[in-house]
C-alpha cells in the first residue's frame, strides 16, 4: 500500500524542466567572458594571478594580527637592529651579505658613508626575513608567496640600485662627467626597440653559421619536429647512437652554440653518432597538442628513424631539463610495454620529482593554474615574454637589478654571447601541452606517484632498467639538484650521479679548457642502498674540470663495439636539407 502511495506521489510530482537554450547559452558566455577578462589581467600581472597572491598576504597579515606577541619580539628585533647599526656608526661591521650577494663588493662600499648605507639596508632585509618567516599557522606556500614577493620589494630598494647612494656610480659619473647616463639612455633606448623588433645583440650569431652550426641534415620532418643526424668526423664511430632531446620551452642549439661550445659538435668529435631533435615553435594553431603528441611525435618519431638509419642499434638517449622529463616519461612507457631500444638514460638538469622544485612552485598553484588557463586559451599558447618574468625574479638580484644597474646607470654593456642569443631566441608552448606539464607534474607530482598516463595507462620510473646517468647542477633555480637527486628513491637501477658547478645552463655548458669548474661523481650500483643528497655529496669524489669527457667515457664504457659511421638517412629517410633546418628559424 505504501509502495502504491509513493508511486501514485512520484507520479503526481512535476518533471524537472531542462533550463532554457538562452539560460545555457547565457552561462557558457558568462564563462567566456570571464575567461577574456582573467586573460587581459594575465598580460598586466605577467601571468600571475592577483587573487593567490592577495589570498597569501591575506593569510600572512591575518596570522600575524593574531600573534601580539610575535609583534612585539619583532618589535624588540628591530631594536636590536637599530643598536647594530649604531656599531656600524662606530666602524664595525654589523653584517656581512647573503653568499652569491654581490652587490656590495667593491671596496668603496666599505668606507663612510656608504658602508652605512649598506649596514643599514642588509639589517633591513635581515629583519624582513625575520617578519615573513612567522607567524606559526600560515601554510608554507603562503609563507613562500609572501617571503618571495617581499624579497623582490626590498630588493627594489637596495642603496646599490640609487645613484647619489651607489659609490660605483658616483665615481663613473665624476670619471666620466656625466657620459655614464648618456650611454645608459643609449642603452635603454636599444633594449626598447630591441623589445620590438628583436636583436639586442643577438643577432651578433647567425643560427647555421655562429650558433648551431655544427655540419649535418636534416632526416626526418613531421609537424612538430626536425630529426637532426650530424655528420661523423671519426673513421669509426660506438655502434649505439645518441639521441637529444632538448628543453622546447628554448631553440635546441644550447646544446650546439659556437664551436668551442658545443657539446654535440663535442661528441661527434669523440666518434658518437648523434641525432638532436629540433623543436617546432607553436602558434595558436596547435593549442590542441598534449604532452603525449609530445612524447609519440617527438622522443618516439626520432628513435623509431634512428633504429631505421643505424640498423637496429639500440640508442643512448639524452634529454635536458623539460625533455629530460619528457625523456623519463618515455622511457618508462617504453619499459612497461617491453620496448628495450635505450642502451642507456642520460638526464641532465631534469627532475622527475616535483615536491622539492624550488621557488618556480610560487606560480604553481591551483588558483594561478585556473588563471593562466583563461591566458592560455586566449592566446592558445604561452608566450616566452609571460614565463621570462618569473624566471628572472628567481634571481632578480643577478638578473634584474644589477643588469640595470650596469647597464643604465654605469652606462657598460655586456659582450654578446653565444649563450644570450640563445637566451633571446624565444619560443612558445601550446596551451594544453604546458597546462598538462603545469598541473599533472608540477602540482600533482603525478609522475613521481606512478599515476602519470602514456598512451592512456600510467607509467612508473621503477620500471627503467636501462643504466642512468643523471646531472645536476650547484646553483640550478630551476631544477634543484637535490630535487633531480630523487630519482635515486624512484629508481633503483644503476645510477651515475654527477653534481656540477655552475647553475642550470652554464653548469650544462661546461667545455673542458675551462677555468674554475669542478664537479662531484658518484655511482649508486643496484641493489645498494638509498643515500640522501647531502650524505652523497659528502661522499662522493670531486673531480676538477668539465663533466665531459665524463660522461663520454661512460658513454664508451657501455658501447657494444665500433663500427663504420652510418650513412646519414636512409632509404625511408632521406636527408631533407641541411642543418639546422627551418623549424629552429620560426619566431
Amino acid at each position: 500500500m505504501d509502495s502504491d502511495v509513493a508511486t501514485t506521489a512520484a507520479a503526481a510530482a512535476p518533471m524537472p524542466q531542462a533550463p532554457p537554450k538562452w539560460a545555457d547559452a547565457f552561462w557558457r558566455g558568462a564563462t567566456v567572458l570571464d575567461g577574456l577578462l582573467h586573460a587581459a589581467q594575465g598580460r598586466a600581472s605577467g601571468g600571475l594571478s592577483p587573487i593567490a597572491q592577495g589570498l597569501a598576504y591575506l593569510d600572512w597579515g591575518a596570522h600575524l594580527a593574531n600573534g601580539p606577541f610575535r609583534r612585539a619580539q619583532l618589535a624588540a628585533e628591530a631594536v636590536r637592529d637599530a643598536v647594530r647599526l649604531g656599531d656600524a656608526i662606530m666602524g664595525q661591521t654589523a653584517i656581512t651579505p647573503r653568499p652569491g650577494d654581490h652587490r656590495f663588493q667593491d671596496p668603496a662600499w666599505s668606507q663612510p658613508p656608504f658602508n652605512l648605507y649598506a649596514q643599514a639596508f642588509l639589517l633591513a632585509e635581515e629583519w624582513w626575513a625575520e617578519a615573513v618567516a612567522a607567524p606559526r599557522g600560515i601554510s608554507e606556500g603562503d609563507r613562500r608567496v609572501v617571503a618571495f614577493g617581499v624579497r623582490q620589494w626590498v630588493d627594489m630598494f637596495s642603496p646599490s640600485n640609487v645613484p647619489w647612494l651607489n659609490p660605483e656610480i658616483i665615481r663613473a659619473t665624476q670619471q666620466t662627467g656625466g657620459g655614464n647616463f648618456l650611454e645608459g639612455a643609449a642603452n635603454f633606448v636599444a633594449d626598447v626597440r630591441s623589445a620590438f623588433l628583436g636583436g639586442g645583440g643577438a643577432e651578433a650569431f647567425h643560427v647555421g653559421r655562429d650558433v648551431a652550426a655544427t655540419p649535418g641534415a636534416v632526416v626526418l620532418r613531421n609537424d612538430l619536429i626536425e630529426l637532426i643526424q650530424y655528420t661523423p668526423t671519426t673513421p669509426q664511430v660506438e655502434r649505439e647512437p645518441v639521441l637529444i632531446v632538448p628543453a622546447w620551452i628554448m631553440k635546441y642549439y644550447i646544446l650546439d652554440l659556437k664551436p668551442e661550445d658545443s657539446l654535440i659538435r663535442y661528441l661527434v668529435g669523440q666518434g658518437h653518432t648523434v641525432f638532436a631533435i629540433s623543436w617546432r615553435n607553436p602558434t595558436a594553431e596547435f593549442r590542441d597538442l598534449s604532452l603525449d603528441d609530445y612524447r609519440v611525435k617527438g622522443v618516439m618519431a626520432a628513435l623509431d628513424a634512428i633504429g631505421d638509419i643505424c640498423k637496429g642499434a639500440k640508442t643512448q638517449a639524452c634529454g635536458y631539463c623539460l625533455g629530460g622529463t619528457l625523456l623519463a616519461i618515455a622511457a618508462a612507457a617504453m619499459a612497461r610495454d617491453g620496448d628495450d631500444r635505450l642502451a642507456g638514460v642520460t638526464l641532465l638538469a631534469a627532475q622527475t620529482d616535483f615536491t622539492e622544485a624550488g621557488e618556480l612552485q610560487l606560480f604553481i598553484t591551483e588558483d594561478q593554474l585556473a588563471f593562466l588557463d583563461d591566458v592560455m586559451r586566449a592566446q592558445g599558447y604561452l608566450d616566452s615574454s609571460q614565463m621570462a618574468g618569473a624566471f628572472q625574479f628567481l634571481r632578480s638580484n643577478d638578473l634584474i637589478w644589477s643588469r640595470l644597474v650596469k647597464s643604465y646607470l654605469l652606462g657598460e654593456r655586456e659582450h654578446p654571447s653565444d649563450l644570450m642569443a640563445w637566451n633571446a631566441d624565444a619560443t612558445r608552448m601550446p596551451a594544453r601541452m604546458h597546462g598538462q606539464y603545469l598541473r599533472r607534474l608540477f602540482l600533482r607530482n603525478e609522475l613521481a606517484e606512478g599515476k602519470f598516463p602514456a598512451d592512456g595507462r600510467p607509467v612508473a620510473l621503477s620500471d627503467i632498467r636501462a643504466p642512468l646517468f643523471v646531472l645536476a647542477t650547484e646553483r640550478d633555480h630551476i631544477a634543484p639538484w637535490r630535487s633531480v637527486h630523487k630519482i635515486h628513491v624512484l629508481n633503483d637501477a644503476d645510477i651515475t650521479f654527477v653534481l656540477a658547478s655552475g647553475g642550470h645552463n652554464v653548469g650544462v655548458v661546461s667545455p673542458p679548457g675551462l677555468a674554475n669548474r669542478h664537479f662531484w661523481i658518484g655511482r649508486r650500483e643496484p641493489g645498494d642502498h638509498y643515500v640522501g643528497p647531502d650524505e652523497w655529496q659528502a661522499s662522493a669524489e670531486r673531480r676538477e674540470g668539465s663533466w665531459w669527457p665524463t660522461w663520454s667515457a661512460w658513454l664508451d664504457a657501455r658501447a657494444s663495439e665500433r663500427v663504420e659511421p652510418p650513412a646519414m638517412g636512409s632509404k625511408r629517410h632521406p636527408p631533407v636539407e641541411p642543418a639546422p633546418g627551418q623549424y629552429v628559424l620560426e619566431h
